[in-house]
């Protein structure tokens, strides 16, 4: 007899469905997969399934226009883009799935028979058509208020599905919070559990954290998903992950674009491309997305940039940001990009994971005049020094200093003497600032210098752990004011997370066993971190 356990999404906002009948578009992620999870918008008469307890069951429409239907598929199938599954609104791909590899997740306006809710799912009857008639899980799409919350419920709900409990929140003493784990943070780096509730968060991401049964029943979501009951396991690597396996970017008309998928978070993407002569290099490197401030990604990008030697240049991860960028002056050659996926302070780096697209272009001409430009800073009590070296046959016939703060709109701070190679003032930012230096020759070439990163002033005030060995209970941190904290094992699990206030901060560490950890602190914008070991 199977287990019927039930589950529900909360719902969070009320609104009428919309009367009218919308064209379904055919659309899926992954035709080669033979796992289907088929996204149903048009309508279903359920029955002779575990649901039925009072006849046939007749689901409406999901009120939805092609439009909204469009983005919602857009953002299911990003949060199961790692996997060997195919999201899909073709009915045709779900028939001919076999029948212990598919789930049909039905978007209704029909909720009155089930009651005020999200949607609901049996956890663990992706496969239960081999046992039985097709059981579907349920989305209430008129209960949901937006594109972006039916989208979480649909992902959350097919999670179930796939043996997935919710990702729960706990207190320091075990006590549990919410059945729901709500994440933290705020903007493009804002996150939430798909199994949790996302619907306040940007950034939604599978877990490895306590479910509903306890504050020690850690649920890791990408080993159930990937278990052998559902059939399927992660999508095949489509980048090599060494540097003698690089796929090569080929520039056409001085660009390249690559596409990827990073689908575990051991995945590292390496991309070869030669230069012809120095030239201005710039890359973007954006994840999948369905709108401004990277809206519906699931992948927090790190680019790290190495020469022909393999030896690493720079890396590219804006704190604030999902994608990354980089711009620079490189040496003709060879060159290998390393895509990866990436944790904040507060997403976990356990499933940064998805789609990505890079974009890459260099501009050249003529026989170009420089050798070396080459930017440092330092700082000095609460100002910034900057200082350059220009190695050029040409003259220099302007220079502008610029600064960014989110490491991509750089904007001027002064336009020195054409002669000078020194700069020295107080910043008008409190936060972390990145310095270039933009160089215009005689001959009409322009240049950018290398970036520098300097802090705000010249003391680190942050919050500081009291003692990296700890042997009792508590890890103390002294805080200059209020911070963001979470603390993480090595394998960037989170076991702790919350604030710090002004003054000493105990956190209870008696739910830690022994070994390395690391915390980190956030302001919000800028981010430290501390190891200590667990005794």
């Amino acid at each position: 007899m199977k287990n019927f356990l039930q589950t529900c999404f909360i719902a969070v906002a009320l609104s009428a469905a919309v009367a009218t009948k919308a064209q379904v578009p055919i659309l899926s992620s992954n035709t080669a997969s033979t796992a289907v999870m088929f996204l149903d918008f048009d309508g279903h008469t359920v029955q002779n399934t575990s649901w039925n307890v009072g006849g046939p069951m007749v689901m409406a429409p999901s009120g939805l226009t092609t439009t909204q239907i469009t983005d919602i598929f857009n953002r299911v199938a990003e949060d199961y883009r790692p996997f060997n599954i195919n999201i899909t609104t073709d009915s045709t791909k779900f028939w001919a799935a076999p029948k212990a590899t598919r789930m049909r997740v039905i978007l209704t306006t029909s909720w009155e028979w089930y009651g005020s809710a999200g949607g609901v799912a049996f956890v663990g009857s992706f496969n239960w058509g081999q046992y039985d008639d097709e059981v579907p899980c349920f989305v209430f799409s008129s209960l949901l208020g937006s594109v972006k919350n039916i989208s979480e419920a649909a992902s959350h709900e097919a999670g179930h599905t796939l043996g997935l409990y919710h990702q729960s929140r706990y207190d320091a003493s075990c006590n549990k919070v919410s059945d729901y784990h709500s994440g933290g943070g705020t903007g493009e780096i804002g996150w939430a559990p798909i199994m949790g509730v996302g619907y306040y968060q940007n950034l939604t991401l599978w877990n490895n954290g306590p479910n509903s049964f306890g504050c020690a029943n850690y649920q890791s979501d990408l080993s159930v998903i990937t278990s052998g009951a559902n059939g399927f396991t992660f999508r095949t690597d489509d980048h090599a992950g060494s540097f003698a396996g690089a796929t090569a970017a080929t520039f056409a008309s001085n660009q390249f674009t690559v596409n990827g998928v990073i689908e575990q978070n051991t995945d590292m993407d390496n991309i070869r491309f030669t230069l012809p002569a120095t030239s201005r290099f710039q890359l973007a490197a954006v994840p999948y997305n369905v709108g401004t401030g990277n809206s519906g990604s699931n992948l927090d990008l790190q680019v790290s940039l190495y020469n022909n030697s393999q030896v690493l240049i720079a890396s590219y991860n804006p704190g604030t940001l999902l994608s990354s960028v980089i711009d620079s002056v490189l040496t003709a050659g060879t060159y290998y990009l390393r895509i990866e996926g990436r944790g904040n302070i507060y997403a976990p780096n356990y499933a940064s994971l998805g789609s990505y697209a890079l974009q890459g272009s260099y501009s050249i001409g003529g026989t170009l005049p420089l050798r070396r430009l080459e930017l440092t800073g330092e700082l000095v009590n609460d100002k910034h020094k900057l200082n350059w070296l220009i190695d050029a046959d040409e003259q220099v016939v302007s220079q502008i200093l610029e600064v960014a703060t989110d490491g991509r709109n750089f904007s001027p701070v002064t336009a020195p003497d054409n002669a000078d190679r020194q700069f020295l003032y107080r910043p008008y930012v409190s936060t972390s600032a990145q310095y270039r230096l933009n160089v215009t020759f005689d001959n009409g070439k322009q240049y950018y210098s290398n970036i520098v990163t300097l802090r705000g002033n010249g003391s680190v005030v942050r919050p500081k752990i009291l003692n990296n060995l700890i042997n009792n209970n508590l890890i103390t941190v002294n805080s200059p004011g209020n911070y963001n904290y979470i603390v993480l094992d090595m394998n960037s699990k989170v076991t702790h997370r919350g604030q710090l206030t002004t003054g000493l901060n105990n956190i209870t560490a008696d739910r830690i066993a022994g070994g390395m950890y690391m915390i980190q602190y956030t302001n919000g914008i800028e981010q430290w971190t501390d190891k200590f070991i667990r005794q």
